[in-house]
């Protein structure tokens, strides 16, 4: 950190820890930076979050969190639920989970805060058979369809403006009275950290999947370092 603070280019960091590791897993706030800097490095790069862009090894570990809590991902409806519009892990969730058969997408967040064009564009064009629907409210109809409830915070550090934050950020909340409306065989999730969009009193309810979800995030990290690192695994 003291050379980039000193004015050091991120391509030039990529190459210097190419000589020191045999891997870089890489966080930056810039979208798209970490494709860029993949293009500099002579080792495996793995994209850990850039920005309000991607997070692909997230959306990994929650579609095997949904295989492991439901045993399928295909056929469910899954209800995307927060700040679509910053939340990177929804934009690489909602891309894999087009390449499942017959789900439903439901995005749900205030206006201001919906799923990019570009997301539900990329989808169409890779699953047309995939039907994403919008919602601005959290609807007792959306529920009771719904087999993943999958919840993110609203992001006060993508805010320039915190009157707009504070008007957004308890848009939606997950407590035991929402919990009512749902199946009993349905899960909730959310990457964490949490603030205020689910209620602790929703985690004793067995359907609140999010800090299970946690520890397989680990576990798939894991067999992913493995793939990229050993050869023969």
């Amino acid at each position: 950190s003291s050379s980039v603070a000193k004015g050091e280019t991120l391509e030039d960091t990529v190459r210097t820890f190419g000589s020191y590791a045999d891997i870089i897993t890489l966080r930056h706030p810039q979208p798209g930076s970490v494709q860029g800097a993949a293009r500099f490095a002579n080792i495996p790069v793995l994209n850990a979050g850039d920005g309000i862009g991607e997070h692909p090894s997230q959306a990994m570990l929650d579609t095997f969190t949904i295989r492991e809590e439901l045993g399928t991902v295909n056929g469910l409806t899954i209800t995307l639920v927060g700040d679509l519009k910053n939340g990177r892990t929804v934009h690489s969730l909602a891309r894999v989970l087009s390449q499942y058969k017959n789900v439903t997408l439901n995005y749900v967040s205030p206006a201001s805060l919906a799923m990019p064009e570009s997301i539900k564009r990329d989808v169409a064009l890779r699953a047309p058979y995939v039907e994403q629907h919008e919602f601005t409210e959290l609807t007792d109809a959306v529920l009771a369809k719904t087999d993943v409830l999958y919840v993110t915070r609203v992001q006060k550090e993508r805010f320039e403006d915190e009157d707009e934050y504070e008007r957004t950020r308890s848009a939606f909340v997950i407590d035991n009275s929402v919990m009512r409306k749902c199946k009993r065989n349905m899960i909730v999730m959310h990457p964490l950290p949490r603030v205020t969009e689910i209620a602790p009193e929703v985690d004793t309810d067995q359907r609140a999947a999010y800090f299970r979800q946690m520890q397989y995030g680990m576990f798939v990290r894991m067999a992913l370092l493995a793939l990229v690192l050993c050869r023969n695994f």
